[in-house]
């Protein structure tokens, strides 16, 4: 599994990793733990492939309580938000959800983000874990000037997740919530098997599914009510690594990988997010400008799938090449597809190379330890749900 690495501890002792709410439970289930991000995470619970092909045909159950939320209120919030990101969360709608990033001056991507309008003068700012204190400290040194508070939520939430084809289902059973109504990247404030929860209709998996922000304190509860009511069903809890493969076959960037300082959203294909429409100033508006600019007139490089036609899998950091071993690109992202059946990636190659074709016609490879293996260029995702 490739993961984002943590900001180094610079302190010289090493602190150990925090744990969630539900780390007894992890452990009870024999989980497999990991270091992620400064948090103690199950990696897997078992096989991680019958995991991933739960989520993908019934149903799977997440702890993502490693995540990071930033609350900011008040009358002047939307416009604080307008300025520090690049998108438009002013115009977002009191209980719907924006996919967004935070750039820095010279437009490089600090955190991709999702921020959940809660009220009128109320957002919940969802950043990654390893970048939760970076977001945080910007939204404090871009708050001036602004009728806005920014304040750390991050010990006021658990989060879990169910997501799959059956989770809607799920859910049903232990909440009144009008799930059907509920619309993807839009949350509202119920009760699920008797604990206060913000349901989202967002994740990271390319299925259906529910995000539950809850008091830590209700969390091992609530993992227990929606594992009794997914059982039928084939629900199983479900860890990181699976996380990963299921968030790669939907072509869904990950920071640290697809998504870097170095990468503008322009970069990354993401270009979509920049609301440069919107009024005023924002951070990074010139230096995305530009970046805009030069999208239009080349595409010097674009991020691209890759299929193998061996069973040798790409890791990040690999050099894409062409037919005569000349780079012509980096792999971001790659692992065994349990869907595909076939290792896949996503990487970064020179536009020339970046059409869909068979790995004959591309011509393109990845070089794995010193061996060339062809791929075939595919376009993202990889996997699609059926609506």
């Amino acid at each position: 599994m490739t993961v984002p690495p943590s900001a180094p501890d610079t302190s010289g002792t090493p602190s150990a990793p925090r744990t969630t709410a539900l780390d007894a439970t992890h452990r009870a289930l024999g989980a497999a733990m990991t270091d992620f991000a400064g948090w103690d995470m199950p990696l897997r619970y078992g096989s991680e492939r019958e995991e991933h092909r739960a989520v993908r045909e019934a149903a799977g159950l997440f702890d993502l309580s490693h995540m990071g939320e930033i609350a900011v209120t008040g009358p002047g919030a939307g416009e604080l938000l307008d300025f520090a990101l690049v998108g438009h969360l002013s115009a977002v709608k009191p209980g719907r959800a924006r996919y967004t990033m935070i750039c820095d001056a010279d437009g490089g991507i600090m955190d991709d983000l999702i921020v959940y309008r809660l009220a009128e003068h109320k957002y919940l700012v969802v950043a990654n874990a390893a970048n939760a204190q970076v977001v945080l400290d910007a939204l404090r040194e871009r708050q001036a000037g602004f009728d806005a508070e920014v304040r750390d939520d991050r010990d006021a939430y658990a989060l879990l997740a169910v997501q799959g084809p059956a989770a809607a289902g799920i859910l049903a059973r232990v909440t009144d919530a009008d799930l059907a109504g509920l619309k993807y990247y839009a949350g509202l404030p119920g009760t699920v098997a008797g604990v206060e929860a913000l349901i989202a209709r967002t994740g990271y998996t390319g299925e259906d599914g529910f995000e539950l922000f809850v008091a830590p304190a209700d969390a091992a509860a609530l993992w227990t009510a929606l594992t009794a009511a997914g059982a039928a069903d084939g629900l199983v809890p479900c860890g990181l690594s699976c996380r990963d493969t299921l968030r790669l076959e939907a072509g869904m960037p990950l920071y640290g990988h697809e998504l870097t300082r170095e990468t503008t959203p322009f970069d990354a294909g993401l270009g979509r997010v920049v609301k440069f429409e919107k009024p005023g100033d924002f951070v990074g508006r010139t230096a995305l400008e530009a970046a805009a600019d030069r999208a239009a007139e080349s595409a010097p490089r674009v991020l691209v799938g890759l299929v193998a036609e061996g069973r040798r899998v790409p890791r990040a950091g690999y050099r894409v090449v062409s037919a005569d071993g000349a780079t012509i690109g980096t792999v971001t992202s790659g692992a065994p597809s349990p869907t595909l059946g076939r290792p896949i990636a996503m990487a970064f190659v020179d536009g020339a190379f970046a059409a869909p074709s068979t790995a004959e016609e591309s011509g393109v490879g990845v070089d794995i330890r010193g061996a060339r293996e062809s791929y075939q260029v595919v376009a993202l995702p990889f996997y699609k749900r059926a609506r």
